[in-house]
């Protein structure tokens, strides 16, 4: 993570790496600057009073490693972010805020612009942070059950995993259900309509592109004598009756043409075959003038025909009229209609069998709700007094949380409780929520002790803690920066500390460094090796970096620390 022009910070880069990550430095140094840029990279509040004195703006960028297939890269992906390959499986995604001094901000995700609020939904699957002021994940009850569950495991993700695949059929069943009786009448006379378009259709019993044949029909019908009169004037000009003497016919005319070639065709054979043409246009004249007297001795007048077809037609029409543009498309309508009508004079069958398996599945959801239900108050007990011995070592000794697992009316999309998690800082407390029942310095406590005990079970990879140690000292200090290590095991984890027990148990150790020129104040962050990290330590146990004793002490507690790391 990078950090430009933020308060006291002029330009600070942080490689956070796997582990226990600590950032320690002297007041006023810009530690708080720190969780401020990591916040502000979460979609956290913009406030350009932050912004750097005569900087303009502030900028923070951080690159997030996770898991190719990860909800919050599919996330990133819906939002047009380009995802670079980090090796293996895994991608990396850049992030980044901008806050001018005026108090505006911009987001980018993976290099292109994005809304402040995808910045917030990704922090969703990436940081849990803990501070003084801000505790966010835990503190809600929807993620308590989640959480919950995860800890209880499969006692709890097989019945699940069944019972939810059961009520989601269950709200199939609930919705078609409802849909088939509320809408009953409507129904029925959907069918009603359906009957009387179906009887009318069936009466008529129309034939494929019989409205074509009809049209033609009627033409030739309505039309008859008119065809007639006009097939025997054009016979009468290809071949004249021979009862009329001397009228001039094609026929008559094609043979005088013909012979008069004919005498002379054995002198050109180019006028041979002009002959033969010839006789071949008479042999088709005749043809057609023969098909042409056929026609016209076929053509009768038959009015009562004609008023079957135009009868019939007009049938047809009444059904184009209702049922679609032609004959093909009314067929189609039928076919069609016969399915839905089917479909719904099964109406009363099928609301038997739905609610049949409505019954069936309501049982077996009570049974695997149950079962639920018991996984989760078995794990519940034994998460609050898994949590109780953490507080006790971490100098809470008569701290205790209380699981409650509430039964909820109906069943839900997680079963039928509801889970809450409740605090009392001593005996004969009542129990209160989280954020109610815990002092700043108590709840960032319980969260660690919490999130010990969630450890490897939760799917949040980076954890933040700010000052987690407030309020403890000695010992409980000690397992303080030993629970940290712990959690550090399954996830990152990145804490700001004063105290030199919980900075000894870091994997890496950063600090914060203050320089003033007599006019601007600029902090940068150095990694510390490990010859650093003695002074470090020595700085936060005697305020001496060069004190021979407090050296030794720090030396004695890296090494104690070491020793303990081993054993966790």
């Amino acid at each position: 993570m990078r950090i430009r022009g933020l308060g006291v910070i002029d330009d600070a880069q942080l490689e956070l790496g796997p582990g226990l990550t600590v950032v320690t430095g002297e007041t006023g140094a810009g530690k708080t600057m720190v969780l401020t840029g990591l916040n502000l990279l979460m979609g956290g509040r913009a406030d350009g009073g932050a912004v750097r004195t005569g900087a303009g703006k502030a900028l923070v960028e951080g690159r997030v490693s996770l898991p190719a297939g990860s909800p919050v890269a599919e996330r990133a992906a819906d939002a047009g972010a380009e995802l670079e390959p980090a090796g293996g499986d895994d991608v990396e995604l850049l992030l980044s805020r901008t806050v001018m001094a005026e108090g505006r901000s911009r987001a980018h995700v993976g290099g292109r612009s994005a809304p402040v609020s995808v910045l917030t939904e990704l922090a969703e699957g990436l940081v849990a942070v803990h501070g003084q002021s801000d505790q966010q994940r835990l503190l809600r009850p929807s993620r308590q059950l989640g959480a919950l569950d995860r800890y209880a495991g499969a006692a709890v993700a097989e019945p699940l995993a069944d019972y939810t695949t059961r009520y989601a059929r269950l709200r199939a069943v609930e919705a078609e259900l409802d849909e088939v009786t509320s809408k009953a009448r409507e129904r029925a006379q959907e069918a009603d309509l359906l009957r009387l378009g179906l009887a009318e259709v069936e009466a008529v019993d129309p034939r494929p592109d019989e409205d074509e044949a009809l049209r033609a029909e009627e033409g030739r019908l309505a039309h008859a004598d008119a065809l007639r009169t006009a097939a025997d004037a054009a016979h009468q000009s290809l071949s004249a009756d021979d009862t009329v003497p001397d009228q001039p016919d094609v026929l008559s005319l094609l043979a005088h043409a013909r012979q008069a070639l004919e005498g002379e065709r054995e002198h050109d054979p180019e006028l041979a075959a002009l002959a033969d043409r010839l006789a071949e246009a008479a042999y088709l004249v005749g043809d057609v003038a023969a098909d042409l007297a056929s026609y016209g001795a076929a053509i009768d007048t038959d009015p009562e025909r004609l008023a079957e077809v135009q009868q019939r037609r007009s049938a047809l029409t009444a059904l184009t009229r209702k049922y679609g543009e032609t004959i093909a498309a009314v067929l189609t309508w039928a076919e069609a209609g016969s399915r839905r009508l089917l479909e719904l004079d099964g109406d009363d069958d099928r609301v038997t069998a739905l609610r049949e398996e409505k019954e069936t599945l309501l049982t077996q959801l009570g049974d695997l709700a149950a079962a639920i239900t018991k996984a989760r108050t078995e794990a519940a007990a034994r998460f609050s007094d898994d949590v109780s011995v953490e507080l006790t070592a971490l100098a809470m000794p008569h701290a205790r949380i209380v699981v409650e697992v509430r039964p909820r009316d109906g069943f839900g999309p997680t079963g039928v409780d509801d889970v809450e998690i409740l605090f009392t800082g001593h005996n004969g407390a009542q129990p209160r929520p989280l954020d109610k029942g815990a002092s700043g310095g108590e709840l960032s406590r319980l969260m660690l002790a919490i999130e010990v005990v969630f450890a490897g079970a939760d799917p949040v990879p980076t954890f933040v803690f700010d000052e987690v140690d407030a309020g403890v000292g000695g010992k409980a200090a000690v397992e303080v920066g030993r629970r940290l290590a712990m959690l550090a095991k399954h996830a990152q984890v990145l804490v700001v500390t004063h105290l030199p027990q919980v900075a000894a148990f870091a994997d890496q150790h950063l600090k914060v460094v203050k320089s003033d020129d007599g006019r601007v104040t600029s902090s940068g962050v150095e990694a510390l090796d490990d010859a650093g990290r003695v002074g470090e330590l020595s700085r936060m146990l005697a305020g001496l970096e060069g004190s021979a004793s407090a050296r030794a002490h720090a030396e004695e507690l890296l090494e104690t620390a070491t020793s303990s790391k081993r054993d966790v």
